[in-house]
């Protein structure tokens, strides 16, 4: 059974507002930032479009910080 909550990569937080059903109406964090698909696609098939990935193991950190500037 996978957690949609926990990131399939790392097993974190993933922060993923659409997956907790108090925050299920608000946009989440990765609808601001590009994953580059090379990332996606180290992750095993069986482990792929289950949960999301948090963003330390997206590769995001950066984008999401320039977003908050």
């Amino acid at each position: 059974m996978h957690d949609t909550q926990r990131c399939p990569a790392c097993g974190a937080s993933n922060n993923c507002s659409l997956a907790d059903p108090r925050t299920v109406t608000q946009t989440c964090w990765c609808y601001n930032v590009s994953i580059a698909p090379e990332v996606i696609e180290a992750l095993p098939a069986e482990q792929r479009n289950k949960a999301c990935l948090c963003p330390a193991c997206a590769q995001v950190l950066e984008q999401l910080e320039a977003a908050k500037a």
